[in-house]
């Protein structure tokens, strides 16, 4: 049996943990049975933003009339697109092998627990005092043979379709719709629902609903009976007993957990009903020396909250800083067109947790540049404590909304009053400034209730 101070299954983002503790001078395993880095820079979060960049500036180029601009796009080079994703990709593995030295071992391996502390993998059987799970999430289970899921187009090493059908409504079926829409693919939505992005607060989910649709072909309330791939192409029976078809039949339905690869039934680790393994305050599962990160635990299934949640950890095992981490605010962003930012409650969770709020909602044509995208229906609003001035939530949706929350997000963990947002001095006539009529007008309200209160 071979022995190390530190297990990590994962090479993710838990990658830094085992690079930092090699140069440490710690004797690291680390178990990857697909492609370092994981997700994110491979299947994920980076390689499908790089091909949303080129979506953006196809959405700017059409829209261009608006500004008494007549711009004929002559031709989109998907195959370029592709190449260009998929070369990022290529280099994704390297970068992190170069990460580590000669104190970290890599197997590249599927590993799996024959109980509590040992580990086998590639028929070898190893055992540290220290085991970190950074398995992550996988995409759910297409159910009809020859459908794609997100992880079969990065890299993309088949066939461009000349049409795609994706089936979801999430931020991950709407940010790959947006794209294949916008360089050319006849792109077809199906929506078992009648909502698009529903964990999005309603009043900015309707907005992007109505302003998304306009590009995008969505058909609502549909799901697919039957799917069967012939002559290279997709014949479906859709709920109405209607036939559609395209070549390719992509399903974005959500993510699930990879622990049922890990035999855990040799172990003590507890999961939850999902699948998803429990851990305590301090990422310790209920096997003391085993700790869980990222999406593993199914809590922030987020690549910066993986992010952060490593770097604690790190912070944890190896400079002594005995902690525990807790998450006081988890933004997030749909980057589609158009784009939404959030974070904290919603109306709607705030309604579920009766809970005293008020709400304030504000276009952004008070500022001179959101006046010059064009474009009226960008909106802020405010979930607000109206005893405290408290933000309780804040939602966005507009043109680089994933940049202008980090505004309000630096508020919210200083210190966490929304006049402070309206007290900022900001310069004129930036699109950041489009926060200060929506803090002026949140505090007029939270104002306006303590009156009626009286």
């Amino acid at each position: 049996m071979q022995k190390f101070d530190l297990i990590i299954i994962g090479a993710g983002r838990a990658s830094n943990i085992a690079a930092k503790a090699g140069k440490l001078g710690k004797k690291v395993a680390i178990i990857e049975k697909s492609k370092l880095g994981g997700t994110c820079p491979n299947r994920g979060c980076v390689p499908s933003k790089l091909l949303i960049g080129y979506a953006q500036k196809i959405r700017e180029i059409k829209d261009s009339k608006k500004y008494f601009i007549r711009a004929i796009i002559d031709d989109i080079d998907q195959e370029k697109i592709f190449e260009q994703t998929n070369e990022y990709i290529s280099k994704v593995e390297k970068n992190y092998e170069n990460k580590f030295n000669e104190n970290v071992t890599v197997f590249k391996a599927e590993g799996s627990f024959l109980e509590n502390k040992i580990i086998e993998v590639n028929n070898t059987k190893i055992t540290a005092p220290i085991i970190i799970i950074a398995t992550g999430t996988r995409p759910a289970k297409v159910p009809f043979e020859n459908a794609w899921t997100s992880d079969d187009i990065f890299p993309l090493t088949k066939k461009i379709p000349d049409s795609i059908t994706i089936v979801g409504a999430g931020f991950i079926a709407c940010e790959l719709a947006n794209f294949f829409d916008a360089i050319g693919v006849k792109t077809t939505q199906l929506v078992r629902g009648d909502t698009l992005l529903e964990n999005e607060d309603e009043d900015i989910s309707e907005i992007f609903k109505e302003q998304y649709c306009k590009n995008v072909e969505v058909k609502f309330n549909t799901t697919i009976k039957k799917a069967k791939l012939k002559n290279d192409s997709f014949e479906m029976i859709l709920d109405d007993e209607k036939i559609h078809t395209s070549d390719a039949l992509l399903y974005a339905i959500g993510r699930v957990s990879n622990a049922d690869t890990l035999k855990l039934e040799n172990t003590d680790i507890k999961t939850d009903k999902r699948g998803f393994i429990k851990r305590d305050k301090y990422f310790q599962t209920n096997v003391e020396g085993i700790y869980v990160v990222g999406d593993a635990s199914g809590e922030h299934m987020l690549q910066h909250a993986a992010a952060y949640e490593m770097n604690h950890l790190s912070k944890f095992l190896f400079e002594d800083e005995k902690k525990a981490l807790e998450f006081k605010y988890m933004p997030h962003a749909v980057f589609s067109y158009p784009e939404i930012a959030s974070v904290g409650l919603t109306e709607k969770r705030a309604k579920e947790l009766n809970i005293n709020y008020v709400t304030s909602t504000t276009s952004w044509l008070a500022s001179a540049k959101a006046q010059a995208l064009k474009i009226k229906y960008p909106k802020t609003k405010f979930i607000l404590n109206p005893e405290t001035y408290e933000i309780l939530g804040c939602h966005l949706i507009g043109y680089e909304s994933a940049t202008l929350i980090h505004q309000v997000l630096a508020i919210m963990h200083l210190q966490n009053d929304i006049r402070n947002l309206k007290e900022m001095l900001y310069i004129h006539p930036a699109l950041s400034e489009a926060l200060l009529p929506a803090a002026v007008e949140a505090v007029k309200v939270i104002q306006e209730y303590k009156e009626s209160q009286k």
